[in-house]
């Protein structure tokens, strides 16, 4: 599962911000131009005219999180017009998860579990976004209808198989997770995969949770699947990884649904595109 943060170049200076040594940052797959500060405490991340909303949405969720005592990064400039849009954030100082070896995301998963059990702990009466399952599968037809799904965000075994017979394998489990979704609706992150974790170095606390855009209430399971699958990357074996669930799920305090996490882990795919 690879970061989908949106990154790439298109021009030397951010939209709206001074030319004070912007470099570009070149990672990731989608239309979005991301730049670092010369001294690396702020990040611009522009985007065409059509796709303003969409950064507007996610300034949004970076000004309203930063606001509920959960770390991340702070608003520090919007700028807007017929040419674009650029958003400035603060940066998260510290390594992204993704980033550690093996023994130190260990070493973390406890701070990560409790760091991800208080974004969700955030009441929902709170928080005016929203991302419901309905909402998700209404995002994931279309991308299937366009032909657009990356086989490469695909579980292995299923990067051979049409998009349109995987969504027509989730689909007619759509009703019962609706249910479980409205008894278990917590603020979500939407894309918590590790590379939008961000730890202190020294401590392997949780710094920051990072790239909002997909922020709002959902079933606590969309991100759970997201982030367990993605760990199981780091670990060595299949024995490590179980292991692992097993800490984060008693840390985080859950018995886990692995039916559930699977039904999510193989939504998410379908909804990028």
């Amino acid at each position: 599962m690879s970061d989908r943060r949106g990154i790439r170049t298109v021009s030397p200076v951010p939209l709206g911000v001074d030319d004070g040594g912007w470099s570009p940052v070149t990672a990731g797959e989608s239309g979005a131009t991301v730049f670092r500060s010369a001294d690396a405490t702020r990040y611009a991340k522009c985007v065409p005219a059509v796709d303003a909303a969409d950064l507007q949405a996610e300034r949004d969720r970076v000004a309203w999180l930063s606001g509920q005592g959960v770390p991340g990064p702070r608003v520090l400039d919007w700028q807007s017009g017929d040419v674009g849009a650029c958003l400035v954030t603060s940066a998260v100082s510290g390594i992204p998860a993704d980033q550690v070896p093996a023994v130190d995301l260990r070493g973390a998963w406890e701070h990560i579990a409790d760091a991800v059990r208080r974004l969700h702990e955030v009441p929902v009466s709170r928080c005016p976004f929203r991302r419901g399952l309905d909402a998700v599968v209404t995002v994931a037809r279309d991308v299937v209808a366009r032909d657009a799904v990356n086989p490469e965000f695909l579980p292995v075994d299923q990067q051979q198989t049409p998009a349109a017979e995987l969504l027509d394998r989730l689909t007619g489990q759509v009703s019962r997770r609706r249910e479980q979704e409205a008894g278990d609706t917590v603020v979500c992150h939407g894309d918590l995969c590790l590379p939008n974790i961000v730890l202190d170095p020294q401590t392997l606390d949780v710094a920051g949770f990072i790239d909002l855009g997909r922020l709002g209430l959902a079933d606590r399971y969309a991100d759970l699947a997201l982030l367990l699958a993605n760990a199981r990357e780091t670990w060595t074996d299949e024995e490590r990884a179980r292991a692992a669930d097993m800490a984060f799920a008693e840390r985080y305090g859950i018995a886990l649904d692995h039916d559930r996490l699977r039904f999510y882990l193989h939504l998410d795919p379908l909804t990028w595109g």
